[in-house]
């Protein structure tokens, strides 16, 4: 069974530089508190990590 990574925004993309916008809508976010479920990949962590002062990750 592979490992999953519940990824939820917590801050607002607004002021935030484009490349940083974009990432988030990459992982499927739009609203603040808003959850999606990935697989645990490394392009997946990456793009958590760059964006990591925006969301809340959690493993599932």
């Amino acid at each position: 069974m592979s490992k999953k990574l519940e990824i939820t925004l917590t801050r607002s993309v607004i002021g935030r530089p484009q490349d940083q916008r974009a990432t988030v809508k990459a992982l499927g976010l739009n609203k603040i508190r808003q959850t999606v479920v990935h697989e645990d990949t490394p392009a997946i962590r990456g793009m958590a990590n760059k964006v990591s002062h925006l969301v809340s990750v959690k493993e599932a």
